[in-house]
């Protein structure tokens, strides 16, 4: 397997920007996932993590039934293109310390999902490993 699209995941369940926060963590736990790309349409416009909610919402004591997923996403998030190669991908999940990748077509269209478990399963184990221990590696603490 050389390309994203090789090893990614398809059909993946995306997220509104105006959907509230109870709606993002209900659609995780029926996933069992943790992340969930915002979408407008099928444009990509961010991502909203399970640690967003709670962090950017909850924490600051928000009703998260009233708060939106704009209001706590990461916009700008990285993501990949379904032609790049899986390996390239890897070297920048690790620089990046991140698990999963939203993935686009050549249009900005988003595709799918790459993560490391994708790639664990469809490719080569010991590129997932080297990966997972440069994002794994933990940050040094603040001063």
């Amino acid at each position: 397997m050389n390309q994203v699209a090789d090893a990614m995941t398809r059909g993946v369940r995306t997220i509104c920007p105006s959907d509230n926060l109870v709606q993002a963590a209900q659609a995780m736990t029926e996933l069992d996932i943790g992340a969930l790309p915002v979408c407008d349409g099928d444009r990509l416009l961010g991502m909203v993590t399970d640690r967003d909610i709670v962090i950017r919402g909850v924490a600051q004591g928000q009703a998260t039934d009233q708060m939106h997923v704009a209001e706590v996403m990461t916009e700008e998030a990285a993501w990949c293109y379904d032609d790049d190669k899986v390996e390239e991908v890897l070297d920048r999940m690790r620089a990046l310390q991140i698990r999963r990748l939203p993935v686009v077509d050549r249009n900005k269209r988003l595709v799918g999902m790459l993560s490391l478990g994708d790639v664990a399963v469809k490719a080569d184990g010991q590129a997932t490993g080297q990966a997972l221990k440069g994002i794994s590696d933990p940050a040094e603490p603040a001063s």
